[in-house]
């Protein structure tokens, strides 16, 4: 199988391919062009000139657009579950997840593009303001650079795409060069609804490349990135005066009070920290259980771990399956070694089983070492003992990341110091901080990013305000 480029609403053959592996098999799946900076130039232009007709395009057309999408998407979820399980060695089950999620995703654009409101202003507030009308009115700030990360291959393309279409803007799209084909596939389905030509544009190849481009080129309005924190501070910094939506790192903590249930959030708190071999922006990697219900913790979530299967992820009962490249695995070992030497205990996992990384728990590490204060996008957690809710928001907030948090409680009280206290952008109250749906508000503090995204919270991001004053006389 081999792909082409989508420019200008046309398939272009690109002058370089490259092979693209299955991590799980590391059979060839495909040949994936590799763009040179002649093609990019060429999607960016093709975007720049299709600017101000999608700005004109009707709302009900970018919303009708959009929903055709969400419907062949629908129609073709086990194809598309199939490409991520495929490129991604995301477990099929999770797959089949993320597009239905994607789906709701096209859905929420859709409807979205029918109210992008202004307000009217009232002028006469303030001294010398009589005799005025005002209104704002929201506009399309013209070409979206948007660069996705690998492990939602479909889902965090449409939280881009998605707005950016809803708003009147035009896209030229990086995906992850170890996901390319769902966001081709996305693209034939943007044409078979009718999408103009222009208004969406994939290429492929390294973010050295491409990702340079979209940020260095002047036609780019704004970037949006999902990444890691070193890439999107560079970003930020090379970026001058275009806008910015960086959702970076982090390292989700949650927090588990006495006197919870832990039979009722158990199975939970497992498929926070395992789910896509913990290569979610919002894994559960770290959890601080009160003393009087560690051990029985403990003990009840290594008992759920050491169920999951591990295996082959076209297989709809696999739970586990490979890291998108074998160099991870080699990083993760090295991370925890250096927590054995530290005093920290692998309760489970910790080794490599037919390519794959068991599901690993580590107990009492302290806060210095890698597994506890990055991110180790894996399948590892941390359950570490205290004595008190301040000591736990403590431990929380002691990281440089803070994109999302949770805790489980009883009390009422100490659910509102912790939403008060925790330095993250989301609280989840009695639940795993790996939650999210696609229409709530997304994003970090500290160096888990700027801006938010979540379709309105996108839109808001992708569009310019512009005032309007009429002097009745």
């Amino acid at each position: 199988m081999q792909k082409h480029l989508f420019i200008d609403g046309q398939w272009v053959e690109a002058k370089q391919y490259i092979e693209l592996k299955s991590p799980f098999s590391q059979e060839v799946i495909a040949h994936v062009p590799s763009a040179d900076q002649i093609e990019l130039d060429a999607a960016i232009a093709a975007a720049y000139r299709a600017a101000d007709a999608a700005a004109k395009m009707p709302a009900h057309k970018r919303a009708d657009i959009l929903e055709k999408v969400a419907i062949r998407l629908n129609e073709r979820k086990d194809e598309a579950a199939r490409i991520i399980a495929l490129e991604a060695a995301k477990p099929l089950k999770i797959a089949l997840g993320e597009i239905d999620r994607t789906v709701q995703t096209y859905k929420f654009a859709a409807e979205e593009a029918k109210r992008i409101y202004g307000e009217t202003i009232p002028m006469d507030a303030a001294p010398g303001g009589e005799g005025r009308i005002a209104y704002t009115v929201k506009k399309p700030i013209g070409v979206i650079g948007a660069i996705t990360p690998f492990n939602f291959p479909f889902n965090l393309v449409a939280h881009k795409v998605g707005p950016a279409i809803a708003a009147g803007n035009t896209i030229v799209l990086k995906p992850a060069s170890q996901t390319p084909l769902s966001a081709y596939f996305i693209a034939e389905l943007f044409e078979e609804a009718g999408l103009p030509k222009g208004i969406l544009n994939v290429v492929t190849g390294p973010g050295s490349i491409a990702g340079n481009a979209l940020v260095a080129d002047d036609r780019v309005s704004m970037i949006t990135f999902t990444g890691s924190p070193e890439v999107g501070m560079r970003i930020r910094s090379q970026a001058g005066l275009k806008r910015v939506t960086l959702e970076l790192g982090s390292n989700s903590a949650l927090i588990v009070d006495q006197g919870v249930h832990i039979n009722k959030m158990i199975n939970r708190c497992v498929m926070g920290a395992f789910s896509n071999q913990g290569q979610v922006c919002i894994s559960l990697q770290r959890i601080y259980v009160h003393e009087q219900i560690y051990e029985q913790f403990v003990e009840q979530f290594k008992e759920q771990t050491m169920q999951l299967k591990m295996g082959n992820p076209l297989d709809s009962d696999t739970d586990v399956s490979a890291l998108i490249a074998k160099k991870e695995c080699e990083r993760v070992l090295e991370w925890l070694d250096e927590a054995k030497q530290e005093g920290a205990w692998i309760a489970a996992g910790g080794h490599i089983d037919n390519g794959i990384l068991a599901p690993t728990i580590v107990l009492e590490a302290a806060a210095h070492l890698k597994i506890s204060c990055q991110e180790i996008f894996a399948p590892v957690v941390v359950i570490n003992k205290v004595s008190s809710i301040h000591e736990a928001i403590k431990l929380v907030n002691d990281s440089q990341y803070g994109l999302q948090a949770g805790i489980y409680t009883n009390d009422i009280h100490t659910a509102l110091q912790a939403a008060d206290e925790l330095q993250v952008g989301g609280v989840m109250i009695n639940d795993i901080p790996t939650f999210r749906v696609d229409h709530m508000p997304y994003g970090g503090v500290k160096e888990s990013g700027t801006g938010r995204e979540g379709i309105k919270y996108a839109v808001e991001e992708m569009t310019e305000l512009k005032l309007i004053v009429m002097n009745r006389g």
